[in-house]
Order: structure tokens, then sequence, then C-alpha cells
């Protein structure tokens, strides 16, 4: 009898195990996506970067007498995750690359997340000079490729990268040896081509080519035949066509 029982017992044991994998087969835990729950715990981020060394200053807090991390050089790209208002100024919370974090003056940096930025920045391109200058069209070129003002830029940057080009070959024919170059048996135009000035330029992407019967050095018209493709209408399409037209004759040009 107490076998009976026993055996009775155990297979409605078995039974219960057997729904209950039933239940767990039709209605199966949910699982935790946790990358999703990361990202929407993220604060949202927007793209920018420094236009202004003088206001660019990352600091601890956003108040101009907070402590100073560091200063940021013009196109070191960062991201906003947010902003406040202290000390008469507007301040964006930023992220850099490797791991910086801090607050830095809005007018320091530029991006497409703020709306009239590419106009501030033409503006401020066209203000500046020297180096910096040229540095800020790159900056332009760069951050706002639908920019209206784009063919303006263009325009305008390949006029600086002109009077450089100029300026590089006077230096280069005054600091060239010439008898130290006929030594080392390379062609002319290569050592004007690979001339130390130069650098810095190339490293924001310009290029040069040089007339060796003239002995001179001329930006090679990229940002004008890019007028003239993608903005044919424009009003900077007819002088950018007059600049290509000069290069020609300035490449062809004697001595």
């Amino acid at each position: 009898m107490k076998r009976s029982h026993f055996l009775i017992s155990l297979f409605v044991f078995l039974i219960f195990l057997q729904s209950i994998e039933a239940q767990k087969r039709r209605f199966p835990p949910k699982k935790t996506n946790k990358s999703v729950a990361y990202q929407t715990s993220r604060p949202n981020s927007s793209s920018g970067v420094v236009i202004d060394e003088r206001l660019a200053v990352l600091r601890t807090e956003p108040s101009l007498f907070s402590k100073a991390v560091m200063r940021m050089q013009n196109g070191r790209k960062i991201s906003v995750l947010g902003s406040r208002e202290a000390d008469g100024v507007t301040f964006y919370r930023v992220t850099m690359l490797p791991n910086n974090y801090g607050w830095v003056q809005s007018e320091a940096i530029a991006g497409k997340f703020r709306r009239g930025d590419d106009a501030r920045l033409a503006k401020l391109a066209q203000s500046s000079d020297g180096f910096e200058q040229i540095e800020r069209t790159h900056i332009f070129l760069e951050t706002f490729p639908d920019s209206s003002l784009r063919p303006a830029i263009l325009l305008l940057h390949g006029d600086l990268m002109e009077e450089v080009a100029l300026k590089i070959s006077t230096d280069a024919a005054k600091r060239l040896d010439r008898r130290e170059m006929a030594a080392s048996g390379a062609p002319l135009h290569s050592f004007y081509l690979n001339f130390v000035s130069l650098d810095r330029y190339r490293k924001l992407g310009d290029n040069f080519v040089f007339n060796s019967n003239a002995q001179l050095l001329h930006y090679d018209g990229a940002s004008w035949r890019e007028i003239v493709k993608k903005f044919p209408i424009s009003p900077e399409a007819v002088e950018a066509q007059k600049r290509l037209n000069s290069l020609k004759e300035k490449m062809e040009a004697k001595k």
C-alpha cells in the first residue's frame, strides 16, 4: 500500500515538473539589453570643433574663474553634452579624446548642431589673417560641406593659398643654395616642392605646383576647381574660372 502511495506521489510530482517546463517554454524570461539601457542613459551629444583658441580654455566647472585644464587648439574635435549659463556667458560641457571632460565657452566652438554657426565661422575667417585665417577656412570647409557660404570660402581659401605660394617662392629662392643643390644631383623643382615652409599647409591638405622656367611655386587651384564643378551658376564660379585661367598662364610663363 505504501509503495502504491509512493508511486502515485512520484507520478503527480513528475506531471507538476512537466507543467512548469512547458510554461517556461511558452513564456521565456525577458532578456535585459544592457547596451540599449546604456545608450538611453547617455546624454545627447553633438559634434563640434574649436575655432577660437583665445576662448578655448577647458575648465573643470562652468565659470570663467574655474580651474583651467588645458587650452584647446583650433581644429580640435569635441562633443557637446550640455550647456549652462555663468559669468555672463554660455558654457558647453564637452568631451574629447582620449578621456578629457570639462566646460568651455560656447563661442570657442562651432558645429552643425547650432544654427548660424557656418555664418559665424565664415565671418571670423574673413576677419582673420596669417596662418590662422587659412586654418579657419579649412575648418569651415570640413565642418560645413553643405553651407550656402561654401563657394565664397573656397574662393577666399584659393586666393590665400596663392599668396602663400608666392611668398614661399621668394623665401625659398633666398634660402636654397645653388651650389649645394647642384652638388646633390637632385632636380631644381624637387627642392622647391620639398621646401620646409610647405609642410604646415600640406598637413592641412593643400598642394602646390612649380614653374621651373619662372622658378615660382603656385597653388594647385583645387578650391577654384571645386567651385566651377559644384557651383557653376554661383557668382564665385566666374571669378574661380578667371583664377584657373590665370594659373594656366602662370604655369606656361617663361622666365
